[in-house]
This record gives structure tokens, C-alpha cells and sequence, in this order.
């Protein structure tokens, strides 16, 4: 079935299953293709019991995935139903099915299995939505030419992709009529709108119906809603969202948002409400230029969850779930990354979405940033505010998990940066970096990279940056001593008054934090560099190098380092890292 009406493979599979349901032989299967699993066959032909955990079936139908995948607009195959169209039933397991065809593929496509019945015959359903880049199987790259798998060479597959990459789904017509549109949502539209401050905006909003769907851009050309507007202003026969809230885990639930029949605005509506209700706010004191925050930024949640809305896989009817347990929010939505977004570089990547008329709207109503600003912006928001940075991770390939956890604002912290110059919550590289040294005590380019999801010579200049910045009158962080000429990258570590400082806000503000101890901030700079001397750790920690001999002398004694020299003295003289790499 279908989510409003148009989607031509999903009707072309919903009439298939009609049609064996009453015996008959459907016709034309470009759009999907009827599959057995593969080993359930003795030689004579003899059908015999499968199992949920089929790997020789799971490696063919990942070929054939391979092969829909690859098709212009994609497809989808019926799995247990003979090539004579006898339904004869599947007995894989559906999630290790959508987790092995993952793995298969070098996690690099996301289908969505569902499963159905035909004549008494269980039967899944492999929906396979076109590919962002050519899936190979095999080493091979396959299309579907009218109901067979060929080859195709990659030139060719690109310049037919081309001339089709602007295929968008929730640009497609819904086959709604904007008489289906929910007055609720209309209104909930109205009060986004005016809510943002945005003079064009508050103009939108007090438009008609009909010129507010127009201005919005959810209408064709033949006067039906796009997928987009169908999702956001129709009634749908299941919920999209589902909340649950509980005091903390595995204590009973307080809310639960989970209805169908109604729209997406009026969801996210509710739920949006429903995180603020148990979101309370934290009052900052002395004359800051934030009087009061949220134990979670508004900001962030907001873009968390409309992120799991806009980004997510609509051909897969689960909800997104959003989970706010205590004070950490979890959005889990259907689909796994899109366009070459992955894990280490999601902060940097350039726009992209599978949804990009439905992101567009969002943002047009004010819901949402605009396409590629709201991921910096939750990094933004959970740092400022002395929180964790987001977890945005994929989810073995079938759906995206985003975790923003915070059980209080760090008021030292907010306090602390709020006083440096210039202002680094304008830089996000800078504000990441300043609190990676906040718990680090020092870093260089190559640590921090990863970090920052940058190459080493973009890091090279957020650190550059970081160097110009003063806390009353001093510099927030300095180049470590001792470090030879030779070496290949700057490392930096935090003023000693600065790391003072921070300590005794976080104590006036009741935060109690364990900083690194010598021995741990001479272990990780060691293990990183290679090497470290009792200038350097004397220059990271603020003390006199006379004073750090003996943390370098018992990390010797545990293995972790060995003197560059047998007399131990003289000019150069350093430890080399020998411990553990982990």
C-alpha cells in the first residue's frame, strides 16, 4: 500500500498481491520481480523448510537488490513466490534480512522489508528505493532492462542518473486534493510562521488557505498536494511520530504521543510540546547575557527531531520514535544515511537530503534551519551550553539514531566562554576545540581532525584561531614548550589561569568536574605524539618541569614509556610512548 496514492512501485506491488491473492498471474514486472529463497530446493525440485537465518538466500537476493537498486526509480522483489507466481512462503527473519542485505552491500544501501500474506503464504516485501551511487555486487553493476538484470558499465549509469537526479519523492504528486487538507494543521502552520519574528514569514502566514498552499509550493501542476504537503497538511492512516517520556530508564512512562489520522504539523506540534512540558529551565545568575536555559536546548530538540521528519526513509511506514528519558533525548528514524552523509563527517558534509521539497517546507515554515545548517547549529547549542556534543549514528544500515544527552547546563562553563574575546560561540570549530581542552588540558591538528571532522591543515587553522583568543587580558591557550623544531604540528594547551578559572565557576555553580590528572594528560599526549619530555608536560600542566619528573619516572615503571637516553640527562632528552596504543 501506498502512503497517499501515487508511488508506482508500491502500486504496482500492492496490484501483484491482488492478483495472486485471487489466483491470477500479474503482468508486467518491471517495477518488482518475484523471488524464492535460494537453497530451499533438492535437486529434483523438491521444496524443503527454510530458515529465519538463510545465508545463501540472503546473498542472492542481495544481487538482485543490487540489480533494483541500480534501475531508474528503483523497485522492489516478492520474496516467496515461485517464478510461476505460486506463492510458496519466506521464512527469513525479517530484521536480519534488512540488517544481512546491509552488511552484503558494503553498507553502503538501505532497504526496507516488510513482510504480507498471500493465500495463506507469508511473503516479504524487499523495497528497494533508487541508488545515490551505483551498487556493485559481486564487482559487478547491474540495471534492470524491462523485467532482466544486465550489466551496465559506470559511465553509463552515471549519465542515466544524471538525467534523473532531480527525482525527489516528496516532491510527487500525493494524489490528494487540497480539500483533504486538516484545518488543525493549517492553522499550526499559521502559528509557526508567526511565532518566527520574520516579517515574510508573518506575511505568509496571513495568507488564505488556498495562497498559503500556493506561496508553500505543495501544489502540482494539476491542483493535488505533493508527498510533501500531503505529509505535513493530510490526515494519515499512521502516525509518523511516536514520543514516549519517562522520569528516567526503565521507570513507567509519563507521555506517550503515538496517534494516526492525523497530519505531521499536528504531530510535531504535540511532541514539540510535550519535550518542553518536561524540559525545565536553569536560571543563570550574575548578569550573564543568558538569563535562563533548558536543560536541553530548545534548538537542538527541535532540530532533532524534524531532522528524524525531513531526512528520513518514507517508503518505510515505522514511526520516527523520540525517546526523552530524563534529560536525554533519542530520535531514531527509519533509512540509514543518505548521499555519502556518514557518522565523521555529518558536521561538514554538504547539503544533502532524499526529502528536499519536504526539508525546503520545513524550513519555510520556520520549523526547521535551512537544508544543512541545523547539524552545525546542535552542535552549537549542546557545547555552549557544556553538554556532550550530539551522537548521530546509522543504525546497521536501516535507520539514523540521533542522542542529545544533558542532565544539566554546565553554568561554569556557560559563564567561562561567555567572557573570552573574541566570542567563540560564533566558531563552532573553535568553540569544539576550546571544549575538547577544557577536558583534555592540550591538543594539536592530527587530534583533533576527527574531532572536528576536518583534514589536519583545516584543523591546523581552527587552532591558529583558538590562539588569538584572551580571557581577561591573557591568552586562553598557549604553544607547549619543549616541543622540537622538527616536529610536524603545533600542540597547544590551556593557559593555566584559563583552566583555574573554569575550575572555580564550575565549583560556584555547583558542577563538579574531575579534571585529568598529570599522569593521564602525560599518557594521552605521549601515546599521541610519541613522545613527551618534563618540559611539555610541565608547559600543559603549569608547572615547573623539576616538579613533573617523577609522573613521566611511574609511567616508565607501568611500561608506558622509556627514556630516549640510558643517562637521563642533558639537553634533548625526552621518553618515548611504548605503551598501549588503545
Amino acid at each position: 500500500m501506498t502512503l497517499f496514492g501515487i508511488d508506482p512501485v508500491a502500486d504496482a506491488v500492492h496490484d501483484a498481491l491482488r492478483a495472486l491473492e485471487r489466483g491470477e498471474k500479474p503482468g508486467e514486472r518491471r517495477l518488482f520481480d518475484f523471488k524464492e529463497e535460494a537453497g530451499r530446493r533438492d535437486a529434483g525440485g523438491v521444496l524443503r523448510p527454510g530458515g529465519p537465518r538463510n545465508e545463501s538466500a540472503a546473498k542472492k537476493l542481495a544481487g538482485e537488490v543490487a540489480c533494483m537498486a541500480n534501475s531508474p526509480g528503483g523497485g522492489a522483489l516478492i520474496v516467496g513466490v515461485a517464478a510461476d507466481a505460486t506463492p510458496i512462503g519466506a521464512e527469513l527473519d525479517v530484521d536480519w534480512l534488512q540488517v544481512r542485505l546491509y552488511q552484503l552491500l558494503q553498507q553502503a544501501y538501505t532497504t526496507v522489508v516488510t513482510e504480507a500474506q498471500v493465500r495463506g503464504a507469508r511473503v516479504l516485501i524487499i523495497r528497494c528505493p533508487p541508488a545515490v551511487e551505483p551498487i556493485r555486487w559481486q564487482n559487478r553493476i547491474t540495471w534492470r532492462v524491462g523485467d532482466q538484470c544486465q550489466d551496465v558499465d559506470p559511465a553509463a549509469w552515471h549519465e542515466r542518473r544524471s538525467r534523473a537526479w532531480g527525482y525527489d519523492w516528496s516532491a510527487q504528486s500525493s494524489g490528494l486534493q487540497p480539500s483533504q487538507v486538516r484545518a488543525q494543521a493549517v492553522q499550526i502552520a499559521r502559528d509557526f510562521l508567526q511565532l518566527s519574528g520574520d516579517p515574510r514569514a508573518e506575511d505568509l502566514a496571513e495568507a488564505s488557505e488556498d495562497d498559503l498552499l500556493r506561496r508553500l509550493a505543495v501544489l502540482k501542476d494539476d491542483g493535488t498536494l505533493t508527498n510533501a504537503g500531503a505529509l505535513l497538511f493530510a490526515g494519515r492512516r499512521t502516525a509518523a511520530l511516536d514520543l514516549i517520556r519517562r522520569p528516567g530508564a526503565g521507570a513507567d512512562s509519563e507521555e506517550r504521543v503515538h496517534d494516526p489520522g492525523r497530519s505531521v504539523l499536528e504531530e510535531l506540534a504535540e511532541v514539540f510540546a510535550v519535550v518542553r512540558a518536561y524540559n525545565p529551565e536553569v536560571h543563570v545568575e550574575r548578569g550573564l547575557v543568558i538569563g535562563r536555559v533548558r536543560a536541553l536546548p530548545e534548538r537542538a530538540v527541535r532540530e532533532a527531531i524534524v531532522n528524524g521528519v525531513a531526512h528520513r526513509e518514507w517508503t518505510d511506514e515505522r514511526p520516527t520514535t523520540v525517546e526523552h528519558i530524563g534529560r536525554t533525548l533519542r530520535v531514531t528514524s527509519p533509512g540509514g544515511f543518505y548521499g555519502g552523509v556518514r557518522r565523521d563527517n555529518i558536521i561538514n558534509h554538504p547539503p544533502v537530503s532524499r526529502n528536499k521539497d519536504l526539508s525546503q517546507l520545513l524550513a519555510t515554515l520556520r520549523i526547521a534551519e535551512r537544508q544543512g545548517v541545523g547539524v552545525d547549529r546542535m552542535f552549537a547549542d549542546m557545547i555552549r551550553h557544556g553538554h556532550p556534543s550530539p551522537v548521530i549514528e546509522e543504525l546497521d544500515g536501516v535507520a539514523v539514531r540521533t542522542v542529545l544527552a544533558g542532565e544539566r547546563p554546565d553554568l561554569g562553563w556557560i559563564e567561562w566562554i561567555s567572557s573570552i574575546e573574541p566570542d567563540p560561540r560564533r566558531d563552532l570549530r573553535v568553540l569544539m576545540t576550546l571544549h575538547h581542552l577544557s577536558a583534555q588540558r592540550w591538543t594539536d591538528p592530527v587530534d583533533l581532525h576527527p574531532l572536528l571532522q576536518l583534514t589536519v591543515e583545516e584543523s591546523r587553522q581552527a587552532v591558529e584561531r583558538l590562539l588569538d583568543h584572551r580571557r581577561a587580558e591573557r591568552p586562553v591557550c598557549q604553544e607547549i614548550d619543549g616541543i622540537p623544531p622538527s616536529a610536524p604540528v603545533p600542540s597547544v594547551a590551556m593557559d593555566v589561569e584559563s583552566v583555574e578559572a573554569l575550575a572555580a565557576l564550575r565549583r560556584s555553580s555547583g558542577v563538579t568536574s574531575r579534571p585529568p590528572s598529570r599522569e593521564q594528560i602525560a599518557r594521552s599526549y605521549a601515546q599521541a605524539r610519541g613522545r613527551i619530555s618534563t618540559t611539555e608536560l610541565g608547559s600543559i600542566a603549569g608547572a615547573a618541569r623539576t616538579n613533573v619528573g617523577g609522573v613521566l619516572r611511574a609511567l616508565e615503571h607501568q611500561g608506558d614509556l622509556a627514556p630516549s637516553r640510558e643517562s637521563r640527562r642533558g639537553p634533548g632528552f625526552y621518553y618515548r610512548f611504548t605503551g598501549d596504543p588503545q
